[in-house]
């Protein structure tokens, strides 16, 4: 799975100022990030001290999704390119 082929997939708007990134619209929130991006993905889960929530981290070959799993279910999803996926990773002190 590409950057551009799961941003065609879904509904996604930019986060303001944190150029490459996108955040999934809210309606979508129930979905899983295998939804997001595919069952052929194996997600990897991460407790970040600067992070209330699980982070959830899937890498794909020109960036990846970071979910962010509240302790009800929801997700909160971002798509990002490559240099925003290594921006927040670095931000968020994961490294894969």
């Amino acid at each position: 799975m590409k950057f551009e082929e799961l941003k065609s997939r879904w509904s996604w708007r930019p986060i303001h100022h944190c150029p490459g990134r996108l955040i999934l619209n809210e309606r979508e929130i129930t979905l899983s990030p295998e939804e997001v991006v595919g069952s052929h993905v194996e997600p990897r889960e991460f407790q970040v001290e600067g992070a209330r929530d699980t982070v959830v981290v899937v890498q794909i070959s020109d960036g990846g999704l970071i979910s962010y799993r509240k302790k009800d279910g929801r997700y909160l999803h971002t798509l990002n390119t490559a240099a925003g996926f290594e921006r927040k990773l670095q931000q968020l002190g994961i490294s894969l």
